[in-house]
């Protein structure tokens, strides 16, 4: 079915659906991993975007339920450059179109994904939308134009759970919102690692990270606040990624400041930008952002190179961090951007990249360990 893709910059896309009649819009971006688009469709971090993916062929081996990374698709639109329909592999349980429709959320094939990604790095990400039955391009750019921008907008609150939950089976085990007011709500006080993780938008994967290395995980509403948590009495806190723009997100930001020192903090992604601003700092939009499974980043510690998998619009401003507790501790090889930091005196650091993958590299992984160290000497 034949659809358009227009820019609010006036350039546009002809291109077609493979999900049938619909529109979509959003701010579209680009990510450059080979594999994994099914959690990168179910990332929340996409929260309010159109991915396109610069690998050619989409749809190969399907899809299945254990590679999702949260309870639904979360892109607005999924844009590729060639569908494929017949997909072959053992974990296969179904098409990619199919999976699509079941989230109503449109599909896009035959779109010079290459042309648009050069443009979207020569000009930026900016405001989109496509059409199977709007085919005029001056009235889609002009739809486009009206589309809300990312920035100043927060979008944690489209993603956040609205109760808490701990992980069991390897799903979700809801809670009454109520439990948050008791202390006893853990069940391995004492035996594992009590972490609070907020949820910005967290990846299931994140969760599973944390477990592996000895952690008993509550996830909570973004809205939580500083004193119930603080009444939990926690071995760690934990900040998860997220969508959309950090600095509209005051609520969080002065919780987590009532939360340095509290107890050990690791963030990641929105994480980390939030923490910064909590911090004093400052947060700017990236012209294009990262999002792919192949950022090179130096660990300025050990002076290793790392690749990894990353999904962001904004950073934390390299220059707007006072340098006399806050340590830098990664750097974008591509670029010099921030990609970590920590403070020692309050026991916190993050990290821009996701060293849980999916998709994407390992490299990172041993950063959650490092948090379990943080929360061991802690309780020491």
């Amino acid at each position: 079915m034949k659809a358009l893709l227009a820019l609010e910059d006036g350039r546009t896309f002809p291109c077609r659906s493979f999900t049938g009649q619909g529109e979509a819009s959003g701010e579209v971006v680009f990510n450059t991993s080979m594999t994994g688009y099914q959690e990168i469709l179910t990332d929340p971090s996409y929260a309010g975007q159109m991915v396109t993916m610069t690998c050619p062929l989409i749809g190969n081996y399907g899809v299945n339920p254990d590679d999702i990374e949260s309870d639904r698709i979360q892109v607005t639109a999924f844009i590729v450059k060639e569908y494929q329909d017949f997909p072959s592999n053992f974990q296969s349980r179904g098409t990619l179109a199919d999976y699509l429709i079941k989230g109503h959320v449109l599909g896009i094939e035959d779109l010079d994904t290459r042309a648009l990604t050069r443009h979207i790095r020569k000009s930026g990400a900016m405001r989109a939308i496509i059409s199977t039955a709007d085919l005029d391009p001056d009235s889609l750019v002009e739809r486009a134009k009206q589309i809300p921008s990312m920035e100043g907008r927060d979008l944690v609150g489209s993603v956040t759970t609205k109760k808490p939950y701990f992980w069991k089976h390897n799903r979700p085990d809801y809670v009454n919102i109520e439990k948050l007011e008791d202390p006893l709500i853990w069940h391995h006080k004492g035996k594992r690692h009590s972490v609070v993780a907020l949820d910005f938008g967290i990846k299931y994967n994140i969760i599973r990270c944390l477990e592996r290395v000895g952690c008993e995980v509550l996830v909570v509403p973004a809205t939580t606040s500083a004193q119930t948590i603080k009444n939990l009495n926690p071995n760690g806190i934990f900040l998860s990624n997220g969508p959309g723009d950090p600095e509209p997100v005051t609520y969080a930001v002065a919780t987590i400041q009532a939360l340095l020192g509290v107890a050990p903090i690791f963030g990641i992604c929105l994480g980390m930008q939030l923490l910064g601003l909590a911090m004093g700092g400052k947060t700017l939009k990236i012209k294009f952002g990262h999002r792919g499974g192949n950022q090179p980043v130096k660990n300025l510690a050990t002076g290793r190179v790392e690749i990894t998998s990353q999904n962001h619009g904004f950073a934390v401003d390299l220059n707007s961090l006072g340098k006399e507790a806050t340590i830098l501790t990664h750097i974008n090889l591509n670029e010099d951007s921030l990609e970590g930091l920590k403070n020692e005196t309050v026991q916190a650091f993050a990290v821009q990249y996701h060293p849980e993958a999916s998709p994407g590299p390992h490299d990172a992984a041993y950063l959650f360990n490092q948090f379990a160290e943080m929360m061991k000497h802690a309780k020491a």
